[in-house]
C-alpha cells in the first residue's frame, strides 16, 4: 500500500486523469453530463457513516461530488467490496488493519491521511491517578490483539511497560513490566462493566461510552492522535478512474468544517480529529 500525503495524491490524480484522457480511457465525468461525480463509499455506521452524511449534506456539492454511502457492520466486507469494484472507497479502518488485510488477501489499495481517532483511555473506580498504582495491583486490558497492542503503547507512555524493539508482536507476554502489577485480559465490552475488579483498565472510547464513562471527563489518561497509527483513514483502490473525485473527498474530510463537526458531535471525546 502506498500511503501518500494529500498533496502527493492530488498530483498523482491529475497525472492519471491526463493519461486517461490521452488514451481515451474513462474519466470522472458523470454519465448525465452534469459534472457531479458520485462516489460509492462503504463505512461502518458510527462515526464513519455519520461523518460522511454530514459531508454529503453540507460540503460535497460545492466540490462537484455526491456520496452514495453504504453501511457495513463488519470489518471484512468493505474491503472485499472495494476490491471487487462495488465501492469507490471505504472509510472505517486504520492503516495497520489495512496493511494486514493487504498481506492476507493481496489487495492493492491506497490510503489517505488520518481523519479521526476513537481513543483509548485509562479508567479507574478506585484511584485518581496512575501514580496510585500499588505493588501487586491489577490492570484490565482488552483481549483483542490489535487493540491490546494500542493499550500497551498507551501504558508505555506512562512508564508502566517497555515495548520490545523490532517488528514483533506487542502483547502482554512480549512487553516488560516496569512496575509490579498483573494484567487481566477481558473482552472489550466487558472491561467497563468489570472496572471494580481492577485498579485500572485501558478501555476503548466506544466501550467506555456504552458503560456510562466519558473519555473527556472520566479517563485518567487518553490516547493521543498525534502520529498514532490507529487513526482512521479513507481508502481507495489503486488506479481508480475516480481519483480526482476521491482527492476532493479526502480534502473535505480534512477541512475545518469536518473538524468542528467531529468536536461538536462527540464532545465527550469518544471521537477526536486527527488533523
Amino acid at each position: 500500500m502506498r500511503h501518500r500525503t494529500l498533496a502527493a495524491f492530488g498530483l498523482a490524480a491529475v497525472a492519471s486523469l491526463g493519461l486517461a484522457a490521452c488514451s481515451g480511457g474513462s474519466t470522472t465525468t458523470s454519465p448525465d453530463g452534469s459534472g457531479v461525480v458520485t462516489l460509492k463509499v462503504g463505512a461502518t455506521p458510527s462515526p464513519h457513516a455519520k461523518i460522511l452524511t454530514y459531508v454529503n449534506d453540507n460540503l460535497a456539492a460545492a466540490e462537484g461530488i455526491k456520496l452514495d454511502i453504504v453501511e457495513y457492520t463488519d470489518y471484512v466486507q468493505p474491503n472485499t467490496a472495494l476490491n471487487d469494484g462495488d465501492l469507490d472507497a471505504n472509510f472505517y479502518q486504520t492503516v495497520p488493519y489495512l496493511e494486514n488485510a493487504e498481506k492476507q488477501f493481496g489487495y492493492d489499495f491506497e490510503a489517505g491521511e488520518g481523519i479521526h481517532l476513537e481513543p483509548l483511555g485509562v479508567f479507574s473506580n478506585k484511584h485518581k491517578s496512575l501514580d496510585e498504582l500499588s505493588d501487586g495491583g491489577t490492570i484490565g486490558i482488552i483481549s483483542d490483539t490489535s487493540n491490546q497492542a494500542r493499550a500497551l503503547e498507551l501504558l508505555a507512555t506512562q512508564g508502566l511497560v517497555s515495548i520490545p524493539e523490532g517488528d514483533g508482536d506487542v502483547n502482554i507476554n512480549t512487553v516488560t513490566k516496569l512496575k509490579n502489577f498483573d494484567f487481566r485480559e477481558v473482552e472489550g465490552p466487558q472491561l467497563v462493566r468489570s472496572l471494580d475488579d481492577f485498579d485500572y483498565a485501558v478501555i476503548n472510547g466506544n466501550f467506555a461510552q456504552e458503560g456510562g464513562k466519558s473519555i473527556a471527563s472520566d479517563a485518567l489518561v487518553v490516547e493521543s492522535p498525534e502520529g498514532n497509527p490507529a487513526v482512521n483513514v479513507l481508502v481507495w483502490k489503486s488506479g481508480t478512474d475516480k481519483s480526482e473525485a476521491i482527492a476532493k473527498l479526502e480534502k473535505i474530510l480534512h477541512s475545518e468544517q469536518v473538524k468542528k463537526y467531529i468536536q461538536e458531535t462527540w464532545s465527550d471525546g469518544s471521537v477526536i480529529p486527527a488533523f
